[in-house]
């Protein structure tokens, strides 16, 4: 069970920081991606993911001394896969083709003995699909002489130097031997408890996880609506209804977005169809969420209209959670688009965690929390970052202001 080289590919959210930590443990970590800017940015010693201290740490001694990156793969004790696998609502399955990719692109690096680990988010099988591809192409190698580990990232974007080192994981082998490699390579740098199965429950870990908490959104996110419906003030019902001792109802928003809770569900509707009607119904749930502000932020619009005036909206917030300049399936970022497409309307956005070439696509000017409030004709909050809080949104007049994130939910 060597474990003197690791091979890291796909250097995103995931790979990248799994790569520092390892590195930072004197770990040689050959880090692998096909995507020549990031690896261009990486030289340059710049990170584009926005992580507490990872720019840090990236930069200290010993992560540089240890940590290669390169378009080349090299032989090496462990190879752990961390590439993207989207959804393709065309086909309305998960799309495992880079999994594919980097497991060839390895393949004929292998040799007996090697651990393959795969940390992407992944449907039900794929670790065996793997083992069958791997023995496919390399028929020489004797059977199960390659260890393969399913072991699914838990981790908070934003946090993840943290979570990486803290919470608990999953590992979830082909049999006890790559159960027990792969818990080797995380006890080196994890502080959190190591679990061991097999690597269906492993993967289905992963997605019951964020199907639990996208289920758990669509159902607050569909109090907001009814609430509103009612004349309800949604923040006051759900602070209220959560001194029960045994209800904790989060905060609706906009939908839900992110590449994991809006994407993982669907892995799990793919494969059991007939199976998934709670599931589907959150997913629809969160979904028609972004038609509906879009329906009610145009029911305003509708109410304040200027004639031959240029109406204009300020948006505040278009990440797809507080504090945080991650734009994957942000729901805020749809709202807005949407309207970007009306010639009729001026479109201007405040998001203080993105810069100007960051804002490019929807052609506007980065503008502060100030300006914002004083050009738009109407103000949508839709993402609460912690900069809008001291903010003086409470001096709007109520009908020239929405608050989709709950940012003065006493009001």
């Amino acid at each position: 069970m060597k474990i003197d080289k690791i091979s890291i590919l796909g250097l995103g959210y995931i790979g990248l920081p799994l790569a520092i930590v390892l590195a930072d443990k004197s770990i040689h970590i050959n880090g692998f991606d096909t995507n020549q800017k990031v690896l261009d940015d990486l030289q340059k010693l710049k990170i584009k993911i926005k992580e507490k201290d990872l720019i840090k740490k990236f930069k200290n001694t010993k992560v540089q001394k240890y940590l290669r990156v390169s378009n080349k793969l090299i032989k090496s004790d462990v190879y752990i896969v961390a590439v993207p696998t989207p959804f393709n609502k065309k086909k309305n399955k998960p799309d495992i083709s880079l999994v594919k990719k980097a497991i060839n692109k390895i393949v004929h690096l292998l040799v007996s003995g090697n651990l393959v680990i795969i940390e992407s988010t992944c449907p039900v099988g794929t670790t065996e699909l793997v083992k069958k591809l791997i023995y496919k192409k390399r028929p020489d190698l004797k059977k199960d002489s390659i260890n393969i580990s399913y072991c699914p990232e838990r981790i908070l974007p934003g946090n993840t130097l943290k979570e990486l080192i803290n919470n608990n994981r999953i590992i979830g082998g082909i049999n006890t031997n790559s159960s027990k490699y792969a818990s080797k390579i995380y006890k080196i740098f994890v502080e959190g408890n190591i679990h061991i199965t097999d690597s269906k429950t492993a993967e289905m870990s992963k997605l019951a996880e964020n199907t639990y908490r996208d289920i758990n959104i669509a159902y607050a996110n569909e109090l907001s609506m009814i609430a509103k419906k009612n004349g309800i003030n949604v923040w006051e019902l759900i602070k209220l209804t959560n001194l029960h001792p045994r209800v904790n109802i989060l905060n609706p928003g906009p939908g839900v977005g992110g590449h994991c809770i809006a994407v993982d569900p669907w892995f799990l509707v793919s494969q059991n169809q007939k199976l998934t009607k709670i599931i589907l119904s959150a997913r629809e749930v969160n979904d028609n969420k972004i038609k509906w502000v879009i329906q009610e932020i145009k029911k305003r619009i509708k109410i304040l209209s200027i004639k031959n005036n240029l109406f204009t909206l300020g948006f505040f917030g278009i990440t797809y959670k507080p504090d945080s300049n991650d734009l994957r399936e942000s729901s805020s970022l749809k709202i807005v688009k949407h309207f970007l497409k009306n010639k009729k309307l001026k479109v201007i956005i405040c998001e203080p965690n993105l810069n100007e070439n960051e804002l490019k696509f929807a052609k506007v000017e980065k503008l502060n929390v100030i300006k914002t409030l004083k050009k738009a004709d109407l103000s949508i909050v839709l993402v609460n970052h912690s900069q809008f809080k001291k903010s003086n949104f409470k001096s709007l007049p109520e009908d020239k202001f929405i608050d989709i994130s709950g940012l003065l939910s006493k009001r």
